[in-house]
């Protein structure tokens, strides 16, 4: 029997190859991946129509030679439905998106995983009311990452720290988060990685939640 085919869609440009072997590595073996970016072919002129004007919901990701760009949700978002159509058109039976804000009326025939609400989900089950300590990748997101995390925690503190650039500021976020004493610590976007994980564990005497793991046990939860 030919192993079920996993669709995995990123907002960015794919091959995540920062994000995708991770994931598989935590998969049964022998599964099939299938990867499709939103930003796949587009060249500048697109870029340049996503991105975000003041006010407007803020999505970031990652260019497929390595480098940052952010994007106006509500723009961007019949983009990333074309990406889930290509994926369950190639037979994918599990569709995951690399993108932990809450991306609404995405059409699916197959199993659609948002790593936003898987992670959430688990906050609310491990720490209610708890004090959380959250990083996004972008200052611009902060507001309105803070107001969905009080939906489902405590005291929140929402800090910028790209995955996407150099350490410094990571290094930042870390020693401020340990200030404030969190209970949990959540790194919001699919571009942190095991490393950055444990410098921010390094600092804070907290778990610390990486939504790529719980995005992969959730993915083989249904294979």
């Amino acid at each position: 029997m030919t192993a079920p085919a996993v669709g995995i869609v990123t907002i960015g440009q794919s091959p995540r190859a920062d994000v995708v072997p991770d994931i598989a590595a935590l998969l049964p073996p022998g599964i099939p991946v299938i990867e499709r970016g939103a930003l796949d072919g587009a060249g500048p002129a697109s870029l340049a129509r996503l991105a975000p004007a003041s006010g407007e919901d803020v999505l970031v990701s990652r260019m497929r030679d390595g480098t940052e760009v952010a994007m106006a949700e509500t723009r961007l978002l019949p983009l990333v439905q074309d990406a889930v159509d290509h994926v369950t058109g190639r037979g994918a039976a599990v569709v995951a998106v690399l993108c932990t804000g809450t991306l609404p009326r995405l059409r699916c025939p197959a199993p659609l995983l948002q790593p936003g609400p898987l992670v959430r989900s688990l906050v609310a089950a491990a720490a209610p009311g708890g004090r959380l300590g959250v990083l996004v990748p972008s200052a611009d997101q902060t507001a309105l990452v803070r107001a969905e995390w009080e939906l489902v925690a405590g005291p929140v503190l929402v800090l910028a720290a790209s995955p996407y650039g150099p350490p410094g500021p990571l290094s930042r976020a870390a020693a401020a988060l340990a200030a404030f004493g969190p209970d949990l610590v959540v790194l919001d976007c699919l571009g942190f990685d095991g490393p950055m994980k444990r410098t921010v564990a390094a600092a804070v005497a907290a778990p610390v939640i990486l939504p790529r793991t719980v995005l992969a046990g959730a993915i083989a939860a249904l294979l």
